[in-house]
């Protein structure tokens, strides 16, 4: 099933600090659409090309420097990419999209974190992307104090950047989300179960989403 009455899909983007939960909160979403029977695609960025993990491997992993603007062009060329191969190729078909992570990542991470101008961060991805911009933006609200605690392993390079980036990168978040309140939706997950952050999830998705009335009644708590 593809979007009712609509000739293009519906964009869903997860943005939040590393160790919100993103991965598993999407892969949870895309199930529950799965299972209502609409065509829905888990992809995210870096990485959800072929050529998005070379880059992601250049941009993540212990290797030469990457300096900040080096930073956020390797991470638009990532993203030109994973739109025009992964994308939009998607919600030409009718299908929702749920991406871990688009623009507004680099808006935060290279923008406030490394001090990149927004508006020239703005100008680099509205090329790559053509101009697409989310239908809804979740954002995982998770303190940096308790996303620091949650990281486990070895951190990326990104994640090494220490407490006062992470500080830096969700003060952003808020700002962007006090800027744009009818595309962003916040859910606090500190403290709580990963089934009751979907269920907040899922709850958003149906009051947005232009289901056909039968699988609306199907998929209403």
């Amino acid at each position: 099933m593809t979007m009712s009455g609509t000739t293009r899909g519906f964009f869903i983007t997860l943005e939040g600090p590393d160790g919100c939960g993103k991965s598993t909160q999407a892969r949870l979403l895309v199930k529950w659409l799965q299972e209502l029977g609409v065509e829905a695609v888990h992809t995210f960025e870096p990485g959800g090309t072929a050529l998005g993990r070379e880059l992601r491997r250049l941009l993540l992993d212990d290797g030469p420097a990457v300096v900040p603007a080096a930073e956020m062009l390797l991470m638009a060329a990532d993203r030109a990419q994973h739109v025009e191969e992964v994308v939009r190729p998607a919600l030409a078909r009718g299908a929702v999209v749920v991406s871990e992570r688009f623009v507004d990542s680099s808006i935060v991470y290279q923008g406030a974190g490394l001090g990149l101008d927004e508006e020239q961060i703005l100008q680099v991805n509205a090329v790559a992307t053509g101009g697409l911009s989310p239908d809804l933006t979740f954002l995982l609200d998770l303190d940096p104090e308790h996303a620091f605690s949650r990281e486990g392993g070895r951190p990326d390079r990104i994640e090494g950047r220490g407490l006062n980036f992470q500080r830096e990168v969700w003060a952003a978040y808020h700002r962007l989300l006090a800027r744009e309140p009818a595309r962003w939706v916040r859910i606090p997950v500190a403290g709580r179960a990963v089934d009751e952050v979907q269920a907040e999830m899922r709850r958003a998705v149906l009051e947005r989403l232009p289901l056909p009335g039968s699988t609306r009644r199907e998929a209403a708590p």
